[in-house]
């Protein structure tokens, strides 16, 4: 056994480096998008609790939100909750605009 380290990364071939090099730049670039992301999420949703809903579609806006927030959870991902999460979102895109339509 030796006290001397070895140095691994000699020992790797030009295209290895490089792939090595891309993984850790993807995976630092994936952590700082997804701290941002959650920045921003708190932002919003510190946004939507300032003030209640003066309309339907100010509502609706709101549950958009928390219903997109719970499709992306584990229990949402079964076929048939993603297919009624969906219609909910769709109804209340059609009837928001319907809102905006009839003022």
């Amino acid at each position: 056994m030796t006290s001397n380290p070895v140095e691994l990364g000699t020992k790797r071939s030009a295209e290895s480096s490089m792939v090595t090099h891309i993984r850790r730049h993807s995976l630092q670039k994936f952590e700082v998008d997804r701290e941002n992301l959650r920045e921003r999420q708190e932002e919003l949703e510190a946004t939507l609790l300032v003030e209640p809903a003066m309309n339907w579609r100010d509502a609706a806006v709101k549950v958009q939100y928390l219903i997109r927030r719970y499709s992306e959870t584990a229990e949402a991902q079964d076929a048939s909750r993603q297919e009624l999460i969906q219609s909910a979102l769709d109804d209340l895109a059609r009837l928001s605009d319907t809102e905006v339509t009839n003022q």
